[in-house]
């Protein structure tokens, strides 16, 4: 960027900064995230209208086909509740053994059923299956679920097995993102005579776009669809071009696997006793474990006014492989601003300077700028700073993220900003909490204020006990980062713990942690032997308002999470999606312990 463009932008800022209220006021909390469906819910997006897209996770009263459980599995459950009842908070042994086997459970036996499930048969394709989130949306009085490609079983409940990622809000009201087909049984009589049921779904991931909450749902079919395939869309502009990512390879050795007529997908032997379509859906798992069952490209759509798409190209890759390279090479579109210039992440070689990489070159995932028919790396020392992420960029052209890198010997990642105009591209990295916080940028808006979360506790991080995370907002303009948890009132019930997005009217898309009452796996409410309700701390989503007043002195009283009472181990739950690429919404929640 020239300087006379810099002080314009500067200016500007400088303007807006003196006519917000946000600096010389607090911030109230609009809860958006309270539903009847989900005990979880998390910010992703909202947009100028104040339309917010939302995650839901853990939905209650799951359609569990009690009849598909045989003894064997009831006997897996009750042994299951008998080991680990004592090491969990909410739950207790089996209460009626009786009720459980004939599928009408207890809420308590219930919850045992779901665990067998998810953790125990999860990964097994002749059991039934869950999925981990769900698309939701606040039209600012009410949230909604967005059912995108879940289907209804024999009994006409959604099958719930689907994972549907939000991942924006467009300022007309679209709804993007990528979704799973859904997990639907069928029979299959194996070579002893015995009718097996089988679980299966047509595609893991693949992106989508809904103009009507779902009512219309327009996949984005990937232009490698064999075996599934995988596609998303991450973000749609003002003038409907979007970004995300689809697969355009399929790895040679599922080929193998899946033609493979002597133990393989295509020997008589072999699919005598498994179907087809199961043995390949394995094999594809197996792959995606490993390095992943296909190449992935960045990619750019076009939309026609009613969310078709017209056009899309590829927008390249940071590094070309070796010819005898085999591995999986990915490059993902993240944001696009209105000037259709995108940031992302891609592969790339931790040695920057290699012209001529071997067939094992040394690789990491680093954020990257798809401009002007380039790729360029955002990331200067691909040694010192890698793994990098891009996660939003304005029509300014200044994009956010995250850089990992050591930090008094530990692995952290701090956050960035970067002016993607120059033609030197260098990266500037706030102080935020303390220099050991581990932090990452989500979103900047057009009056240059950044969004993101980072770790507030100095303590050494363990998967039993990390650190928790509050939210953030930084002003590029006076290099001023401040906890948001400060614009509350003292007394404020809500510990904002993430801030994924910010509109230009300053409105802030955050998740924060809050006590609410007790639900069972059912969503009834939960009281104890005298009737009084119990209390549980879930996530939820909600919006920072920007309201008139002073900030508030809470130095005499005890900290904010104090207060809030929230349990530490809560945050050693917030597991990464496994195929959530933007930042605005790497964390969910599968459970949540008091």
């Amino acid at each position: 960027m020239n300087k006379i463009l810099k002080s314009v932008l500067a200016l500007s800022i400088s303007s807006t900064l003196l006519s917000l209220p946000s600096y010389s006021a607090t911030y109230e909390v609009v809860d958006k995230g309270n539903s009847n469906t989900h005990k979880y819910t998390m910010a992703h997006s909202e947009n100028n209208s104040g339309v917010m897209g939302i995650s839901g996770s853990q939905a209650y009263n799951l359609p569990v086909l009690f009849d598909l459980l045989t003894d064997a599995d009831y006997d897996a459950i009750e042994l299951l509740a008998a080991s680990q009842h004592e090491l969990d908070t909410l739950l207790v042994n089996i209460e009626d053994a009786e009720a459980l086997r004939a599928g009408t459970p207890t809420a308590n036996d219930f919850a045992w059923v779901i665990k067998y499930l998810q953790k125990n048969k999860g990964s097994s394709s002749d059991y039934q299956k869950f999925g981990t989130a769900q698309v939701m949306i606040n039209d600012g009085i009410d949230t909604n679920e967005v059912t995108i490609f879940d289907l209804p079983l024999a009994d006409g409940r959604l099958s719930r097995s689907t994972t549907d990622i939000l991942h924006g809000i467009s300022n007309d009201n679209w709804l993007y993102g990528s979704a799973s087909a859904p997990f639907i049984p069928f029979d299959f009589t194996n070579s002893a005579g015995d009718t097996v049921t089988y679980w299966l779904q047509d595609f893991s991931t693949r992106g989508f776009v809904t103009l009507d909450n779902g009512v219309t749902v327009h996949e984005v079919v990937p232009t490698e669809a064999r075996f599934g395939g995988e596609s998303g869309i991450a973000d749609i502009n003002d003038n409907r071009y979007g970004v995300g990512f689809e697969s355009t390879k399929v790895t040679q050795n599922l080929i193998d696997r899946v033609e493979d007529d002597t133990g393989g997908c295509a020997d008589p032997e072999v699919t005598k006793d498994k179907p087809y379509d199961i043995c390949v859906w394995e094999a594809k798992q197996s792959e995606t474990l490993r390095d992943g069952a296909y190449t992935l490209q960045a990619t750019l759509f076009q939309f026609d006014e009613q969310g078709n798409i017209i056009s899309k190209a590829s927008l390249g890759n940071l590094v070309t492989p070796h010819p005898d390279d085999t591995r999986v090479y990915k490059s993902y579109a993240v944001a696009i601003n209105n000037n259709n210039v995108a940031v992302g992440y891609a592969h790339g070689w931790i040695d920057e300077t290699v012209t001529t990489p071997s067939a094992t070159e040394r690789r990491h995932l680093y954020a990257v700028v798809y401009k002007n028919g380039q790729v360029l790396s955002l990331t200067k020392d691909h040694g010192k700073d890698f793994d990098s992420r891009a996660f939003d960029i304005n029509d300014a052209g200044i994009a956010v993220g995250h850089i990992t890198r050591y930090v008094n010997g530990s692995l952290r990642t701090k956050f960035y900003y970067i002016d993607t105009n120059n033609d030197e591209l260098n990266m500037v990295l706030p102080t935020d909490f303390f220099s050991g916080s581990s932090s990452s940028a989500k979103a900047i808006n057009e009056q240059g204020y950044i969004v993101g979360e980072g770790e507030v506790e100095t303590h050494n991080s363990s998967a039993q006990n990390p650190r928790r995370r509050h939210g953030f907002l930084y002003d590029i303009n006076t290099d001023t980062f401040t906890d948001l948890n400060s614009f509350l009132s003292c007394d404020s019930s809500y510990t904002i713990i993430s801030a994924n997005d910010i509109n230009e009217q300053n409105e802030i898309a955050a998740t924060a942690l809050i006590k609410v009452p007790r639900r069972d796996a059912y969503g009834e409410l939960v009281l104890d032997n005298e009737g009084n309700q119990l209390t549980e701390d879930v996530v939820r989503a909600v919006t920072l308002k920007p309201i008139a007043g002073e900030i508030e002195d809470c130095s005499i009283v005890e900290e904010k999470s104090q207060r809030q009472g929230a349990s530490f181990g809560i945050f050693s739950l917030l597991l990464l999606l496994p195929f959530a690429f933007r930042g605005k919404f790497l964390t969910i929640i599968k459970s949540l312990k008091k």
